[in-house]
């Protein structure tokens, strides 16, 4: 079992996750009522939709990882899922998002932010 795997099943036991069809269409996904949370693209790699606001707010610590990669100007963070403390990191990232999406309006899904999949990797923000 892949890391991404082993943190997809911890992950579907939250009960404000659902399993989706991700908008980007590779993979697995994750959502709340409001929003698209988690892409999971490989075994070994997954894109957490933060919200511009929390990487703001987080990208110190968020630069200083060597398990994460940011693109500038996306709301989403990818994590390399390596060993156990990445998929530790992952489920707080994940928690993270869902507090930053908590106001968003249930019923309709929001438009999906693009995730990082396909995108250039950078590291500057």
């Amino acid at each position: 079992m892949t890391t991404g795997s082993r943190a997809m099943t911890r992950l579907a036991d939250w009960p404000d996750l659902v399993e989706a069809r991700p908008s980007c269409g590779t993979g697995r996904a994750l959502r709340t009522d409001g929003a698209e949370i988690a892409h999971f693209h490989s075994g070994r790699m997954a894109d957490v939709h933060l919200s511009a606001a929390a990487i703001w707010r987080l990208r110190g610590d968020l630069k200083n990882s060597t398990a994460l990669r940011l693109v500038p100007g996306s709301a989403w963070v990818t994590v390399r899922l390596e060993c156990e403390s990445d998929i530790d990191l992952l489920l707080t990232l994940v928690s993270v998002a869902l507090k930053a999406h908590q106001g968003s309006p249930t019923g309709a899904p929001a438009p999906a932010a693009r995730c990082n999949d396909h995108r250039g990797f950078a590291v500057a923000i």
